[in-house]
């Protein structure tokens, strides 16, 4: 096969020297990008981190109450002996300050974080016999701050200790209206060192018994334990509802972007 070639257009010498030009000004160009990327240690990336960590500051009031406390959480073996679980959002209390949402202890624990805004639901199981109330307390502390308040918590074991219990919120008209301090039976208290925000949750039974010593979540859900809060799930309600509101609160902060059609 034959192709009919093209005439070669005779070179000028004033366009050579244009491309000339073009090309090292592209070069240099290129080669300041790169110097400035190097420099700034990637700025970009850090400034989208940034503006994500800012945003959480303020998601208590900018969020809508059903992305941070969904009426219905699931949680797939998230029960005893790993049975799915499904809790319904009975009741969602006002943002508050900490000095009115958080029993005194806990409130002292977090005042170094800068404690800005809790906001609250509480939640029951699909057969109305036990309650959970779910928090989220918004801090205005840094990531050097959040990160320092999470190994302090994990080296004193402070989301095991008592008397650092979180709050219930009990609402009238409601299955948990007699959810109280004394019906606190186990806990989960969670600092996310990524978000300014500490999550956590208590669970008791919804008859308004009084619980025969709360117990955290970590012994809550021994097989081997014989305490009520064990032998009733209460541990597997604060740990399922904590992690669903954790979900929630991070969906909440990057939502889904739709693909386009």
């Amino acid at each position: 096969m034959t192709a009919r070639l093209r005439p070669v257009p005779a070179r000028r010498p004033a366009r050579t020297v244009a491309a000339a030009v073009c090309a090292v000004l592209g070069l240099g160009l290129i080669g300041g990008a790169v110097t400035a990327t190097a420099l700034t240690g990637g700025a970009g990336a850090g400034s989208a981190e940034e503006s994500a960590y800012d945003r959480a500051h303020a998601l208590w009031h900018t969020a809508s109450v059903n992305s941070l406390f969904p009426p219905t959480i699931r949680g797939p073996q998230a029960g005893p002996g790993k049975a799915d679980r499904v809790w319904t959002r009975i009741a969602v209390a006002p943002d508050s300050d900490c000095a009115t949402a958080l029993d005194p202890g806990l409130a002292a624990t977090l005042v170094k974080t800068g404690c800005a805004r809790v906001v609250r639901a509480t939640y029951t199981d699909a057969t109305s016999t036990n309650v959970t109330t779910v928090g989220m307390v918004f801090t205005g502390a840094d990531e050097h701050d959040m990160a320092s308040l999470a190994q302090r918590v994990d080296a004193q074991s402070l989301d095991e200790r008592p008397d650092l219990l979180p709050r219930a919120f009990p609402a009238k008209g409601t299955v948990a209206e007699r959810f109280g301090a004394a019906q606190r039976a186990s806990w989960s208290l969670k600092v996310l060192p990524d978000v300014p925000v500490v999550v956590y949750a208590v669970s008791g039974f919804a008859d308004g018994r009084a619980a025969e010593g709360p117990q955290p979540v970590t012994a809550a859900r021994d097989a081997k334990s014989t305490a009520p809060a064990a032998q009733a799930g209460l541990g597997h309600e604060a740990a399922g509802l904590a992690a669903g509101a954790e979900r929630a609160l991070r969906s909440a902060l990057n939502p889904p972007t739709e693909a386009p059609e």
